[in-house]
């Protein structure tokens, strides 16, 4: 599975799960990549956005961090969720 930038999607040369440099930032549009959107805990659905129940809470989650439970994930997890859910519920109201 690829990783995308959160910002502008392009794909990037990271691997799941691994660590980033706070300083490392997208080729493509110089977005910082350690942020909580390009984290594989965060979850617009979850207390303070994030899955990791210890983790300190950070404001800006498009701002660069230093975050201990940081891993690269996918970054538009949370939106396919979200509509894949819809996609469930408008399937089972149709008519």
């Amino acid at each position: 599975m690829s990783v995308n930038c959160y910002k502008c999607n392009k794909e990037l040369d990271l691997a799941l799960g691994k660590d980033v440099g706070r300083s490392e930032e997208c080729p493509g549009c110089f977005a910082s990549l350690r942020v909580c959107k390009m984290c594989e805990f965060y979850d617009t659905s979850s207390y303070n956005e994030c899955r990791e129940p210890t983790a300190e809470r950070i404001v800006d989650k498009e701002k660069a961090n230093f975050c201990d439970h940081f891993k690269v994930g996918v970054a538009s997890k949370a939106s396919e969720k979200k509509d894949s859910a819809l996609a469930a519920a408008n399937a089972l109201f149709k008519k």
